[in-house]
């Protein structure tokens, strides 16, 4: 339970479903650089995967389907220098991109018209700036 991945209240993929793959990471961490295995590679079979409903499965392979291969999504992480912190930056990384891609699609907006008093000031406005520019052309109406 402990490696299971929280979406959100109501989603939880379990670690039956995911896969890890570590390998050396470049960058800082001294003489163990060479030799510790801190990147992580987090795997999901998202078209696989029986967890999501239908409806939700469509929408997450649609919203994601950049960085699906073949339906698999892959994130890895190795900004830290520990593999258990790698771990844990990659399973949040899961987390936040399978709940932003099974989200509801934000309302459609309502198209709404300017008031009247609106559209006046904002003519009134133009006239004004026109006056002012006239006038500095030196030739006053």
């Amino acid at each position: 339970m402990a490696d299971d991945v929280r979406v959100s209240d109501r989603l939880t993929i379990p670690a039956a479903e995911l896969a890890w793959r570590f390998s050396r990471s470049s960058g800082p961490g001294g003489q163990g650089v060479n030799t510790t295995d801190s990147r992580v590679e987090l795997s999901w079979d998202l078209a696989g995967s029986e967890l999501l409903p239908a409806v939700l499965r469509e929408r997450a392979l649609e919203r994601l389907a950049a960085r699906l291969v073949n339906g698999v999504l892959t994130i890895s992480a190795s900004e830290h220098r520990s593999q258990l912190r790698n771990r844990e930056a990659a399973a949040a990384r899961l987390a936040s991109l399978v709940a932003s891609a099974i989200a509801p699609p934000p309302r459609a907006r309502r198209p709404t018209r300017p008031s009247r008093g609106a559209v006046e000031r904002r003519i009134g406005e133009k006239k004004r700036r026109g006056q002012i520019k006239r006038g500095r052309r030196g030739e006053l109406d």
